[in-house]
């Protein structure tokens, strides 16, 4: 069930019976048809664990499930809204950065410091940004948020992409992240992105960053 982009900012979804999604709360904008929207406590396909890596996110509202027959317009607070459309592989992406995603792709939770280390953490702390990143993975399309547009760089063997932590918004592919510094510990105090920090993902896969470092 593809995102139809109807604009930067907003994006249609076509429901059929037996298909369902999920969607941030507040993300409905219209629809037409026969359609539902009720809570979900289980955290879509990821059941029960997926909630509690949302809880401890701080992500206290529940996603919304999205099923029946009919069609959604979907936006929120006026952000520009990107489709990244999956072929089997893993999306790494801030939980507060979905808008709707199909409900075909499993859910899951990682821990940024299962790949960052000791600096996963830092990241977590010093940029405002959570330790932990919502995974999808499987085939299916997805609706994300950001300030002032997206762009995808790709990341190839040998050649990483150093990413301001707080303009990251998601990344696929064989990706591993690492968060260095280019400023001395006491230069840090009181910075939390640019030139004191840098996420650097290296491997062979596709970064997504926004035109601003504004937290959504």
């Amino acid at each position: 069930m593809p995102f139809r982009e109807i604009n930067s900012k907003m994006v249609e979804a076509v429901l059929t019976p037996g298909q369902r999604l999920f969607s941030q709360r507040g993300a409905m904008l219209a629809y037409r048809g026969d359609v539902t929207f009720t809570p979900n406590i289980t955290g879509g396909q990821g059941g029960v664990m997926a909630m509690i890596g949302r809880r401890v996110a701080n992500e206290a509202a529940p996603l919304m499930t999205v099923e029946g027959s009919g069609t959604v317009l979907f936006g929120h607070g006026g952000h520009h809204v990107q489709v990244i459309r999956l072929t089997g592989d893993t999306l790494y992406v801030e939980a507060d950065r979905l808008l709707a995603f199909d409900g075909t792709l499993e859910q899951g939770t990682m821990f940024m410091g299962s790949q960052g280390g000791v600096m996963g953490m830092v990241r977590g702390q010093v940029t405002g940004q959570g330790l932990f990143t919502t995974t999808l993975k499987g085939h299916g399309s997805v609706a994300v948020m950001a300030h002032g547009g997206v762009i995808e760089l790709p990341i190839a063997p040998g050649r990483p992409v150093h990413v301001d932590p707080q303009a990251y918004v998601a990344h696929h592919g064989d990706v591993r992240n690492k968060l260095s510094t280019a400023l001395g510990w006491r230069d840090m105090v009181g910075r939390g992105s640019g030139e004191a920090f840098q996420l650097e993902l290296s491997g062979s896969g596709a970064v997504y960053v926004q035109a601003s470092e504004e937290k959504l």
